[in-house]
């Protein structure tokens, strides 16, 4: 029989609070993340304004010198996965440290590495690259890097899905307490890439907003949407199966009870344009959750605010909910704090876990004039109060990556 996985510790690093409890009031404020950016000079860009964690200091959350051999995407992903391992009350000299694992992913790793050691290379020659560039670089440094800070000897995987990574990181980790590989897993998402490069290339795809007012900035599903806003940051959760958590005592957020994963087959940057593949991971995840669309309580939505994006959203939500897409509340934190690539599944599906236990689903911040291809039920204006009892997360990356979680107020 498959284990019953819960959630039992949640941490965030992001550009509107650096916990998860400061996320969610700024949430509740509705408050915007978004400001020029601080980490370079970016007045010749394109793409003006990001969606930078303020008030970040490593050395909060390890020794200095484990600070200096991380890049900031492993930094971050360490400071989330540091609260919620705090916040689940996991004790690891209480752990069999084999059946504890790690499934964090980051989009792209480190570009301020690659830039940085590139320079060197073009002025000073090959010989004087440094020997950190490779281990501080690659995008699994995260996963490995939090598995070494906690002692978790378990299955250490680092999936790379673009802006789906952190949903089917969660996913897999879902999947492998399920089928008994491990008790538990460190799960979730991170990203660090706000810099030249980073900027430079989601801009020339045409990606990035062009718009220097915050307010308008990112604004998913509305007619004058005109591309993200580059973020930054880490959701990390701690998952384990049911009769472990119980065992220890542990209190319990809420239940993951679905995932679905499929690919678009269709373009490297664009969803399927009918939204077949999205739709589907849906429907995947909400029947293996036991439901029926109508008793989906949330739709945390992708809503990146591009053309492309929200509009074969509303379409893959319509193919799978029906009717029912009419009447299920759907918005996106996006709105709030832009999009953190490899992280932003992860973030989001603390969303929904935050929105289960306050009986509160926030807003589409910004969203002010709807597209009329964009018809579903967006919340605009303030939020929702009232129980949510099952909700779904979505994420699509490039490369047509589509991931769903289902995750439920949990019921012993």
């Amino acid at each position: 029989m498959k284990e019953r996985v819960v959630v039992t510790g949640m941490g965030a690093i992001t550009p509107i609070g650096n916990s998860v409890n400061d996320f969610w009031q700024g949430i509740k404020e509705n408050k915007i993340g978004f400001a020029k950016v601080t980490h370079f000079d970016a007045s010749e860009y394109k793409a003006s304004l990001a969606a930078e964690v303020k008030d970040f200091n490593a050395k909060d959350y390890m020794d200095p010198r484990s600070a200096r051999r991380m890049e900031l995407f492993s930094q971050y992903a360490i400071a989330a996965a540091k609260e919620a391992v705090e916040n689940a009350g996991l004790d690891m000299t209480k752990e069999d440290p084999f059946r504890v694992g790690v499934s964090i992913g980051s989009g792209v790793g480190s570009l301020q590495a690659a830039e940085r050691e590139e320079k060197k290379l073009l002025e000073k020659g090959p010989f004087r690259v440094g020997p950190m560039l490779v281990p501080m670089m690659i995008s699994n440094m995260a996963a490995g890097n939090v598995s070494i800070a906690f002692g978790c000897k378990g299955k250490c995987i680092d999936i790379v899905t673009a802006c789906a990574t952190g949903t089917h990181s969660i996913g897999e980790a879902y999947r492998s307490i399920q089928y008994g590989d491990a008790d538990v897993m460190l799960a979730g998402g991170t990203e660090g890439a706000i810099c030249p490069l980073g900027m430079a290339g989601f801009a020339s795809l045409t990606a990035l907003t062009a718009s220097e007012d915050p307010e308008k900035a990112s604004i998913p599903f509305d007619k004058d949407r005109s591309g993200f806003v580059m973020g930054e940051g880490a959701g990390v959760v701690v998952l384990e199966s049911l009769s472990h958590a119980q065992a220890r005592g542990a209190e319990i957020l809420a239940e993951v009870v679905g995932y679905g994963a499929t690919s678009d087959a269709f373009h490297i940057t664009s969803p399927a344009e009918d939204g077949s593949g999205a739709a589907m991971a849906m429907m995947l995840a909400v029947k293996e959750a036991g439901a029926k669309p109508e008793d989906v309580s949330y739709i945390n939505a992708h809503g990146t605010s591009t053309h492309h994006n929200d509009l074969f959203e509303t379409r893959a939500i319509k193919a799978a909910f029906g009717d029912a897409a009419y009447r299920v509340p759907v918005s996106s934190t996006k709105s709030m704090i832009g999009h953190l690539l490899g992280a932003a599944g992860a973030v989001e599906f603390i969303t929904c876990v935050k929105s289960i236990q306050d009986r509160y689903i926030h807003p589409t911040v910004g969203l002010k004039n709807p597209d009329e291809e964009c018809d579903l039920n967006y919340v605009p204006g303030q939020g929702i109060h009232g129980d949510v009892t099952l909700a779904i997360s979505n994420s699509l990356g490039f490369g047509g990556h589509n991931a769903t979680l289902a995750v439920k107020k949990f019921e012993a």
